[in-house]
């Protein structure tokens, strides 16, 4: 995976196949200690502390379809490259939380890609589940979640090619005006 949208996008897709109906996505940069900080909690059935220490090894997947689960070992991977880490924690009947830390300024930490596009698409594709996005900076923060945007739209569907193009825009926009890191 080349950029932590990737990886938020993974995660998003496992927590929809736990059977979350709200995903949150928080990410924070903190200049001071120069930490690049993303989490992302769900509501769906959550994991044992077994399955969580096997959910880093690349060979362990609860998957039917293939037996191999990469997402999350790659997250670790690219934080760890970065001076940061990921940390898990989950409850069964509960929910998990993934939490990566980047180095902020570390070479080696991934792009951020495209969060707007991966927001919006995965709230086109699963309407039934909550969505919402934090972003954090030193300049300010920016939320955005599909409740309120479903409140806005009036019952207008997102997946309708101009409310999607608008709503993409608006995240982008309000990205660039927080200066939140590439």
């Amino acid at each position: 995976m080349k950029t932590i949208s990737d990886h938020i996008l993974d995660i998003l897709q496992n927590s929809v196949r736990a059977g979350a109906t709200l995903i949150e996505i928080m990410v924070n940069e903190d200049k001071t200690s120069d930490i690049y900080a993303v989490e992302v909690k769900d509501n769906g059935c959550g994991m044992t502390e077994e399955e969580v220490q096997k959910a880093v090894q690349p060979f362990f997947t609860t998957r039917t379809t293939r037996k191999v689960g990469l997402g999350l070992p790659l997250l670790k991977q690219n934080a760890e490259a970065s001076g940061g880490n990921l940390v898990i924690r989950s409850v069964p009947g509960e929910g998990t939380v993934v939490r990566a830390e980047f180095g902020l300024k570390h070479i080696d930490r991934p792009a951020m890609g495209d969060i707007a596009g991966v927001f919006v698409l995965t709230a086109i594709g699963h309407p039934s589940v909550g969505f919402g996005y934090t972003h954090t900076t030193g300049t300010g923060s920016f939320r955005i979640c599909t409740e309120e945007l479903n409140e806005m739209l009036e019952g207008m569907p997102l997946r309708t090619p101009e409310i999607r193009k608008a709503v993409t825009e608006l995240i982008r926009n309000n990205l660039q005006s927080v200066d939140a890191s590439a």
